[in-house]
C-alpha cells in the first residue's frame, strides 16, 4: 500500500460520514496485521469528523481488560457529551448490567436484553442531537458483553446519523468471531482492510522524515527489515537518525536499534497472546520447524500465527525479518519461561537429528544438561567450533559440560580442551585450571597426550616443576604404548630441544623418544613432526636446504585451521632462523590474517611476534615495532609467561635502532619471569638488551648480556649464527673497550659457525672484521659484507656496513667515494627508519664538498657532483648498466653503439638516465661506481 491509498481510506471514511448526515448511518470494520495503521487512520477520521460538526465519541479494547463487563461501552459512555441526568443513568444501567453478570455461579450471565436495548438508547438519542461518530479501536480485545450492544447498536444504526467505527487485528478473532460475523451481515457494513507499505510508499514515508536523497539510498533496507509495516519504518527512521546525531555523520545503511526492538515488542504486545508465544518460539528456535511441538499447540494454529506475524512485517519465509528483532523478543522473555523453551528445544533438536552446534546452543542457553546425551554433543559442537573459528563458543559449550559432567575421566579430559580453547583467545585465561589438570593427572583421570599438552602449558607459565612431575608421571604410567601419546612426546621433546633446553636435559628419560612414534600418524601429526624436527635441526646444526623446503612446503599447503598452532609456528621460525626471512614474511602474513577472521586473538599475537622477528632480520624496524606491540596489546606481558622475551626483545631491538632510547628504558624497567632466562626466549631478550646497553655508550654491560648469552647458546647446543649472532655483537663491544684482539677472535670463531647459505651472518662478521683491521684493509672486506648483506635482504645492517665503508673512505682521505657511497647509505637508512644512521651519514655527507686540507689533490680527493635523492645501483636496467659499463672502460658513444647494435642516441638516452639515477654528473666518476657495485655483488 502506498502512501495515496492510505488517503484513499481517510476520503472512504469521510464519505461514510456525509451520508450519517444525512440520515443513513454506516458501520465500517477496519482490519489489517498489527500496527500497520489502523488505530492512526481511526484517530484522524475522529478529528476531522470533529472539525466536520460531528461528535467524536471514542474507545480502545485492550486484552488486560477482557473480562472487565460492559468495560468498553462504559469507555464510550464516559466519552459522550451527555447531560448529567442521561450520564447518571447510563452508568447506573452499566452498574447494574455488571452485577448481573457477576451474580452467575462459576460462570459469566448474559446481559439482559432490556438492559442492552437501553444501553444502546443512549447513543441512539444522543445522535439525533448532532451527527455522531463512535470509534472503537482493537474492538477484538473487547469484552463479550460490550461486543453484544455494540452488534445491537450496529444493526439499528442504519436509519440514525450515526457512523460507527470498529478496528480490530486480522487473525485475531477466536471464541467473538460472532461480532465480525453479525457486522457483515449487515448491508450498511463495510470492510476496509489495511495493508502494509509498498516499496514505493516505505520511501515516500521516510522522504519526508529524512529527504529525497537518503529515502533513496535507504528504501531498499527498510522495507526488507520492516515490511512495510509503519511503526517499523518509523522506528527505523527514529535509530537512523540516532546513530546520526551520535556519529556526526550519515550512517551508511539501516541501523537497527533499540527503537526498532521495542517497535517489535510493540507489535507482539498489541496482537494475541497466542502470537507473541509463537514469536517466542521462533526467536528460541530461529526456524518454524518443530514449533508446533515445542510450543505443545496444534500445527494449524501455529501456522495461523506464523501467518500474522509475516502478515504484521515481522518475519518472512518464517523468521524474523532481522536479527535484532529476534534478540528483542529473547531479551524480553521470561528467563524461566527461556530456559524452559531452550531445554525443549535441545530435545527436539537432538530428536530430529539437528547437527551438534544447534543443539548445543539450546543446551547453553538452557544452562544446563539434563540428556546422558548432552555431554558428547556439547564437546562435538566445540570441536566443530574450533574447527570454524568460533573460539568463543566452543569455551562456552566446553564450560558447561565440564560442569555437567561428574565423571573425573571425562571432566579431566573436557577441561583440556577448554584449556586449548580459552589458549587462543588469551594464555593467560586457563592458567588458573592448571592446578587442577596436574592433580587429575597424579590421580590417573588425565594421561596421554592431552597431559603432554598440560606440561607445554605448565612451562609457558614458568611452572618447571609442575612440567616434570606431570611428564615423569607420562612416563611411569605406560601412557608412550598409545600411538598418539608417542607422536606427542617426540613433538614435545623436539619443542623443548629449541625452546627450554635445561627441562629437556633435566628430564633425561624423554630421550627414550628420540626414535620417532613408529606406525602410521596422521597428516596433522605428520607435519608437527616435520617442522618441530626442521627447527630443531636448523637451530643445532645450521641451515639445510631440504629443512627449509619441507617447511615452506607444509605452510604452503595447509590452512591455520588444519593444524596446531605449532606447525606454524615451527615452519615460519626455520624459515626466519635459516635466512629466509623473505620467505617467511608472507606467509606468515597469510596466517595472521586467517587468525583475525577465525577470531583467535592467541595465535594473532604469536604470529604477530613471529613477525616482528622476521622484521629485525629484514631491518624493517618501523614493521618490526608495529608487529611486536600489536603482539603485547593483544596479549598483555603477563599473558604472555616466558615467551614474552620473544616480542619484547623485538620490540627493544627496533627501538634501539631507531634511536628512541627513552622508550627502550621503559620497557626494560617491566619486570620479566626470572624462568625466561631458562629458555630460547630469554636469549633474545638479553640480545636486544645489550644491543641498547651498547648504542647508549655502556659497551661493558653489553658486553656482559653477549657473553651471558653465547654461553647459554653454548651449552644447550643452540650456538648458531642464524638463531642470535652474539659474537658478532659481542666483538663490537669489545672494540669499544680497545680490546681489538678478542674482537678479531670472536669475529673468526663466528665466521667458522656460518654455512654457506647464511649470507647475513657472514655479512655481519665480515662488517666487524673490518673494524679490527687497519683503514686501508677494510673496503675490500666491507664491500663483500655489503654484497652479503644486501642478498641476506637485512636492510639494517646494510645500512651499517655501507656506513661504515663511508668512514673508512673519508679516513683514507676519498672523499668522492665517500660521498657517493653515503647517498646510498642514507637512503637505506632512511627505509629502515635507523634515525642515528641517518643522522650521522647527513652531516658527513655534507662536509665534503671538497679535499681536506692537507690530503692532496688527486684524483681520488676530488669531489663528485652527487645530487640529493640519487638511487643505488639496483635501480639500474640490464640495458643501462651495460652501456655504463662500456663508458667506465673508455669506449665512445658510437664506439659503445656499434658493441651493442643501438644507436648513439640510445646510448646519450641511457647515459643521461644513469647519471640521473646514480647522483652524478659526468662520465669520470662512472668508474668509481661501478667498479664499487661489482665487488659488493650489487
Amino acid at each position: 500500500m502506498t502512501m495515496v491509498e492510505r488517503e484513499q481510506e481517510l476520503a472512504l471514511l469521510e464519505a461514510l460520514l456525509a451520508s450519517a448526515v444525512m440520515g443513513r448511518g454506516r458501520v465500517a470494520l477496519v482490519g489489517g496485521a498489527v500496527a500497520t495503521g489502523k488505530s492512526t487512520l481511526l484517530h484522524t477520521f475522529a478529528e476531522q469528523a470533529i472539525e466536520l460538526g460531528a461528535l467524536a465519541v471514542t474507545a480502545t479494547g485492550s486484552s488486560l481488560e477482557r473480562d472487565v463487563p460492559l468495560g468498553v461501552l462504559r469507555q464510550l459512555v464516559e466519552d459522550a457529551p451527555l447531560v448529567p441526568q442521561e450520564r447518571e443513568r447510563a452508568l447506573s444501567l452499566l452498574e447494574e448490567g455488571a452485577r448481573a453478570v457477576a451474580a452467575g455461579a462459576g460462570e459469566r450471565r448474559p446481559v439482559d436484553a432490556q438492559l442492552v436495548h437501553a444501553l444502546c438508547g443512549v447513543m441512539l438519542d444522543l445522535s439525533e442531537r448532532c451527527p455522531l461518530v463512535l470509534v472503537v479501536d482493537d474492538v477484538h480485545h473487547a469484552d463479550r458483553e460490550s461486543l453484544l450492544c455494540l452488534a445491537y447498536l450496529a444493526r439499528r444504526v442504519r436509519l440514525a446519523q450515526i457512523v460507527a467505527i470498529f478496528g480490530h487485528a486480522d487473525q485475531a478473532w477466536r471464541t467473538d468471531s460472532y461480532f465480525q460475523t453479525e457486522l457483515l451481515r449487515q448491508p450498511h457494513c463495510r470492510r476496509v482492510r489495511l495493508t502494509r507499505l509498498s516499496r514505493t510508499g516505505v520511501a515516500a514515508m521516510l522522504a519526508e522524515r529524512l529527504g529525497d536523497e537518503a529515502a533513496e539510498r535507504l528504501a531498499d533496507e527498510m522495507y526488507a527489515h520492516s515490511g512495510g509495516n509503519p511503526l517499523l519504518v518509523t522506528a527505523l527512521a527514529d535509530d537512523y537518525e540516532e546513530s546520526a546525531r551520535t556519529a556526526q555523520e550519515p550512517p551508511a545503511g539501516v541501523v537497527a536499534g533499540e527503537q526498532y526492538g521495542q517497535a517489535v515488542l510493540s507489535c507482539l504486545n498489541r496482537g494475541e497472546a497466542r502470537v507473541a508465544r509463537a514469536a517466542r518460539g521462533l526467536a528460541v528456535l530461529g526456524e518454524p520447524r518443530s514449533l508446533d511441538l515445542l510450543l505443545g499447540v496444534p500445527a494449524a494454529d501455529v501456522n495461523k500465527d506464523l501467518h500474522a506475524l509475516g502478515a504484521a512485517g515481522l518475519t518472512a519465509l518464517g523468521t524474523f525479518r532481522h536479527e535484532a528483532a529476534r534478540q528483542a523478543v529473547l531479551g524480553a522473555m521470561d528467563a524461566g519461561e527461556r530456559t524452559e523453551l531452550h531445554r525443549r528445544a535441545a530435545e527436539l533438536s537432538y530428536g530430529v537429528g539437528a547437527s551438534p552446534a544447534v543443539v548445543a546452543r539450546h543446551l547453553l542457553e538452557a544452562g544446563r544438561v539434563d540428556a546422558p546425551w548432552g555431554i558428547e554433543i556439547l564437546e562435538e559442537a566445540a570441536r566443530s567450533a574450533l574447527r570454524a573459528g568460533q573460539v568463543d563458543s566452543a569455551v562456552g559449550y566446553l564450560r558447561l559440560a565440564w560442569r555437567a559432567c561428574a565423571d573425573d575421566t571425562q571432566r579431566a579430559k573436557i577441561m583440556t580442551m577448554l584449556v586449548r580453547a580459552e589458549w587462543r583467545i588469551n594464555p593467560a585465561a586457563p592458567a588458573g585450571r592448571l592446578a587442577e589438570l596436574a592433580e587429575a593427572v597424579h590421580r590417573g583421570s588425565l594421561r596421554g597426550a592431552d597431559a603432554v599438552v598440560l606440561a607445554r602449558a605448565l612451562l609457558w607459565h614458568g611452572r618447571v616443576d609442575d612440567a616434570r612431575d606431570v611428564l615423569e608421571q607420562v612416563l611411569e604410567s605406560g601412557g608412550t604404548t598409545d600411538q598418539e601419546t608417542r607422536a606427542e612426546l617426540v613433538v614435545a621433546r623436539l619443542c623443548l630441544r629449541v625452546a627450554h633446553p635445561p627441562f629437556l636435559t633435566a628430564l633425561g628419560r624423554m630421550t627414550k623418544e628420540e626414535e620417532g612414534p613408529g606406525g602410521i600418524v596422521s597428516v596433522s601429526v605428520s607435519r608437527r613432526l616435520e617442522s618441530a624436527l626442521a627447527l630443531a635441526e636448523v637451530l643445532t646444526r645450521g641451515p639445510r636446504e631440504e629443512y627449509v623446503d619441507a617447511v615452506e612446503r607444509i605452510l604452503e599447503d595447509s590452512r591455520l585451521d588444519e593444524m596446531s598452532l605449532d606447525t606454524v609456528e615451527n615452519s615460519l621460525l626455520t624459515l626466519t632462523y635459516a635466512g629466509r626471512a623473505d620467505r617467511a614474511a608472507p606467509l606468515c602474513d597469510i596466517f595472521a590474517a586467517e587468525a583475525s577472521a577465525r577470531q583467535a586473538p592467541s595465535r594473532r599475537a604469536r604470529l604477530a611476534a613471529i613477525r616482528a622477528e622476521i622484521a629485525t632480520r629484514q631491518g624493517d624496524m618501523p614493521a618490526a615495532e608495529r608487529h611486536a606491540r600489536a603482539a603485547l596489546q593483544i596479549i598483555p606481558m603477563s599473558g604472555w609467561g616466558v615467551a614474552v622475551g620473544g616480542p619484547l626483545g623485538s620490540l627493544i631491538l627496533a627501538l634501539t635502532a631507531m634511536g628512541r632510547y627513552d622508550e627502550v628504558r621503559e620497557h626494560l624497567d617491566a619486570p620479566v619471569p626470572e624462568v625466561m632466562f631458562q629458555s630460547r626466549y630469554g636469549l633474545h631478550y638479553l640480545h636486544a638488551r645489550g644491543r641498547h646497553s651498547l648504542a647508549t655508550g655502556y659497551p661493558g654491560l653489553a658486553l656482559t648480556d653477549f657473553r651471558r648469552c653465547g654461553e647459554l647458546m653454548t651449552e644447550w647446543d643452540l650456538d648458531t649464527p642464524g638463531l642470535i649472532p652474539w659474537r658478532a655483537d659481542a666483538a663490537d663491544a669489545c672494540l669499544r673497550l680497545g680490546q681489538v684482539e678478542e674482537a678479531r677472535e670472536l669475529v673468526r670463531a663466528h665466521l667458522d659457525g656460518c654455512v654457506p647459505d647464511d649470507p647475513r651472518g657472514r655479512g655481519v662478521a665480515l662488517r666487524m672484521l673490518a673494524a679490527t683491521l687497519d683503514p686501508v684493509e677494510r673496503p675490500a672486506l666491507l664491500r663483500q659484507a655489503t654484497g652479503c648483506l644486501q642478498a641476506a635482504g637485512d636492510r639494517y645492517e646494510l645500512a651499517r656496513a655501507l656506513a661504515d665503508l663511508v668512514e673508512t673512505h673519508d679516513a683514507l682521505g676519498e672523499y668522492r667515494r665517500a660521498r657517493t657511497i653515503a647517498t646510498w647509505a642514507q637512503a637505506v637508512a632512511a627505509e629502515c627508519g635507523a634515525e642515528p644512521l641517518s643522522a650521522a651519514l647527513s652531516p658527513r655527507q655534507q662536509s665534503h664538498s671538497g679535499p681536506r686540507a692537507g690530503s692532496g689533490g688527486g684524483p681520488d680527493h676530488e669531489a663528485a657532483a652527487v645530487r640529493p635523492g640519487a638511487e643505488p645501483l639496483g635501480a639500474l636496467s640490464d640495458a643501462e648498466r651495460r652501456v655504463a659499463s662500456l663508458a667506465a672502460a673508455g669506449c665512445t658513444n658510437r664506439e659503445i653503439a656499434a658493441r651493442l647494435f643501438v644507436t648513439v642516441s640510445t646510448v646519450e638516452q641511457h647515459l643521461t638516465r644513469t647519471y640521473r639515477k646514480l647522483g652524478i654528473a659526468r662520465r669520470s666518476d662512472l668508474p668509481l661506481v661501478l667498479e664499487f657495485g661489482e665487488e659488493a655483488g650489487v
